[in-house]
């Protein structure tokens, strides 16, 4: 009897037309599919659901309908988490947890794009910047060969009027040297070594210039200590290096107003009592016919590259 009872029941609810509509437990259920207890808890739900929407019969053939559906569910699927409430509050929990992996799994790809349009973009950046840079050096090197270089105008403010003696006690300015080519050096006569060596290249240089090129040049030492160089000591003095070496020396003032005039440096150092030294600008420096200023020489230079580059000097002045 309660099994024709049954039968009917189920006939019923398969002549049904339309399926009832899905409630939460059901559509929780198909949101989490992919997880373990998805699929019985959809069946669980769905034998529930027609059961309560059957008309007529008892509570025992619900309950029995239902449990005939689980054992068909459990038997495709693996059993519900333990302490779960039920088929569809399983299936809800686990959509709940598939769609929070679905975010972590769709955000993986936005990360590796962001990345690529970094590096893209930087590479970009670095290849204009380059190329910009290049642009650069090549019209600062088209600007450099279009100007034309620059001819000089006058003459270096070097070589003045000057009063000094001679070293045979005879009053002697600039005007006295016009006409002749002149080489000048200022030291003193107690100089221990730099002085002397450079009035003996001074005196080779002008001998070899003499030798080779036949060019007379008067060689010229003015004293930067007044104090003590006076005539006689400078006429000792520049016979000892040259015959035709000129000595000359003066006043403190005198010799201060030539000094300036050829920008030349000179000072006292390590005073003791009567004795001391002076420091002073080692150069020579070539006058031409005018008394006026060619080229310095420094002490850089021996007597060879010293006759070499006097001798250029003057050809090229006698050529313009």
């Amino acid at each position: 009897m309660m099994r024709r009872q049954a039968l009917q029941l189920l006939s019923r609810g398969l002549r049904t037309s339309a399926p009832p509509p899905l409630r939460r437990p059901q559509v929780d259920a198909l949101r989490g599919w992919r997880s373990g207890g998805a699929l019985a808890g959809f069946f669980s739900t769905d034998a529930a659901a027609g059961a309560s929407g059957a008309q007529g019969g008892s509570k025992s053939e619900a309950a029995a309908a239902v449990s005939a559906s689980s054992a068909a569910g459990q038997a495709g699927s693996k059993p519900a988490a333990p302490g779960s409430d039920g088929g569809g509050k399983g299936g809800g929990q686990d959509g709940k947890s598939g769609q929070d992996g679905g975010k972590s799994v769709r955000g993986g790809p936005v990360s590796w794009l962001s990345f690529l349009l970094l590096l893209v973009t930087g590479g970009g950046i670095i290849v204009y910047y380059d190329k910009e840079k290049k642009r650069h050096i090549e019209e600062l090197k088209d600007k450099s060969n279009s100007v034309k270089p620059a001819q000089t105008v006058g003459t270096a403010a070097i070589g003045g009027p000057f009063s000094l003696l001679n070293h045979d006690g005879k009053p002697v300015t600039e005007k006295d040297f016009l006409g002749k080519w002149t080489l000048l050096y200022f030291g003193f006569t107690h100089c221990p070594d730099i002085c002397p060596d450079e009035l003996q290249k001074m005196s080779a240089a002008i001998n070899k210039i003499k030798e080779t090129a036949k060019l007379e040049i008067v060689p010229v030492f003015i004293s930067v200590d007044p104090e003590r160089d006076t005539v006689e000591q400078v006429h000792d003095y520049v016979k000892e290096f040259h015959e035709d070496l000129i000595g000359l020396t003066g006043t403190s003032e005198e010799v201060r107003k030539v000094a300036r005039a050829y920008r030349v440096y000179y000072m006292k150092t390590e005073e003791e009592g009567s004795d001391y030294l002076v420091d002073h600008s080692i150069v020579m420096y070539l006058m031409n016919p005018k008394m006026e200023f060619v080229k310095f020489f420094g002490k850089n230079y021996d007597e060879d590259t010293l006759a070499q580059g006097i001798i250029k000097e003057i050809r090229e002045h006698k050529s313009s």
